[in-house]
């Protein structure tokens, strides 16, 4: 394919070296992830400075956090993304998630505040996709549940704050018997990918279901803008713009493969790294594992319970040690939470200074943690707590967006 995996079979690893990214399963080496090898791998392109300086320029604003530290590091054309904005042509973001479990984790919130900040910063419109038919195919779960969690994680994700004049949420159960484009899309998508292609995408074997080998094209096809004609007509030349974790972008790869073939336009993405566990850097969070999670239906006692019992530090072994060597900031979890959810630059990097000359012991870095997650959480369950079933069903509603055409 035109945007597969680059061939790596011939640089030497050894078994600490091993490291595998799926949309499925994600397991690190010894020191954690390579992104620099995924993106070797994938084929997309690291964000640069001259690009973060163009954002800036564009947008007026400071380029947000993730952006600034590396969070969000990849990406597949975003420089055509930035052209469209300068022409005013139009383009709008496609986001989404799997609802596998009752309650979200910090890890879920990443793509979710950088996509409503991209939402906020370049005023365009938002569909967000509840994969609930995929987590019925990968996960123990009736259709029922699976359609349930959909529109309690919606709750999550609306609390984020998405402007609901521009922002479409659905769930493919739903969507898919409501909108015939939407299936139609799918199907032409199918006819032009293999069995052999989805097996070696995405790494599936004979004896999965053909019910995960047909689904990849089901998380293609929002990428085309006329699969929502409520939203863009008939149209099928508005750009768009994914923001995800990087092993989402095999979805992506396959769909860039595929658009010139159907006239569509292929989609942009942008990157970010995985939120690692609490027990160390080596990869995501885990919904299933409840200790190497913050969730965001957490009290304040349990997230101080664990980060001070879970979270893995980069300290030394003894007091003398640390005072005298400092901490290793590449490793240590609380220091790791703080970049991706301390906003303030010059604090960040005065904590960083403390923690690795010595001053700052673990004890303290983790307290810092402590207060940044309980005030976000906490915030978080507030605005949740005002989202009604009613405000659910206008985000999820299929219905026309405000969306400024542009320029054809």
């Amino acid at each position: 394919m035109a945007d597969s995996s680059a061939d790596t079979s011939a640089v030497p690893r050894n078994v600490d070296d091993v490291q595998e990214v799926t949309p499925w399963e994600v397991h690190a080496g010894e020191k954690g992830i390579d992104y620099q090898r995924l993106i070797e791998k994938f084929g997309s392109q690291r964000i640069d400075p001259s690009l973060l300086e163009r954002i800036e320029r564009l947008t007026k604003q400071t380029p947000h956090r993730f952006l600034r530290r590396g969070i969000f590091f990849s990406h597949r054309d975003m420089q055509q993304v930035l052209d469209n904005y300068e022409t005013n042509k139009p383009f709008y973001l496609y986001t989404g998630r799997g609802p596998s479990s009752e309650a979200m984790h910090l890890g879920h919130l990443v793509p979710f505040i950088f996509t409503k900040h991209l939402q906020d910063v370049f005023d365009v419109p938002l569909v967000i996709q509840m994969t609930d038919d995929e987590k019925f195919l990968w996960k123990d779960l009736t259709l029922e549940e699976a359609h349930r969690l959909a529109y309690e994680n919606a709750k999550d994700i609306i609390a984020c704050g998405f402007d609901i004049n521009k922002t479409f949420i659905f769930s493919d159960l739903d969507y898919m018997a409501q909108e015939p484009q939407f299936y139609r899309n799918v199907l032409r998508v199918r006819k032009c990918v293999t069995f052999n292609q989805v097996k070696g995408i995405f790494g599936l074997t004979d004896s999965d279901s053909t019910g995960k080998i047909a689904f990849p094209a089901v998380q293609a096809v929002p990428s085309f803008s006329n699969t929502f004609p409520q939203i863009f007509g008939d149209r099928a030349d508005v750009f768009c713009l994914i923001p995800c974790a990087i092993d989402q972008d095999p979805y992506f790869r396959m769909t860039r493969d595929v658009a010139p073939r159907l006239g569509y336009l292929k989609p942009a993405l942008i990157h970010s790294t995985f939120f690692p566990g609490l027990q160390g850097p080596k990869g995501k969070m885990s919904a299933s594992d409840p200790n190497s999670s913050i969730f965001l239906t957490d009290a304040v006692d349990q997230i101080t319970a664990k980060i001070q019992k879970h979270a893995f530090s980069g300290g030394r072994d003894s007091l003398e040690e640390h005072r005298k060597h400092g901490g290793d900031t590449t490793v240590d979890v609380s220091y790791q939470y703080l970049t991706f959810f301390l906003d303030d630059d010059e604090k960040l990097a005065q904590i960083k200074e403390d923690y690795e000359s010595g001053r700052m012991l673990t004890g303290e870095l983790k307290q810092l943690l402590c207060d940044v997650l309980q005030q976000l959480v906490r915030e978080h369950q507030e605005r949740r707590k005002t989202v009604t079933d009613e405000m659910v069903q206008q985000f999820m509603t299929p219905r026309s967006l405000n969306f400024d055409a542009g320029h054809k």
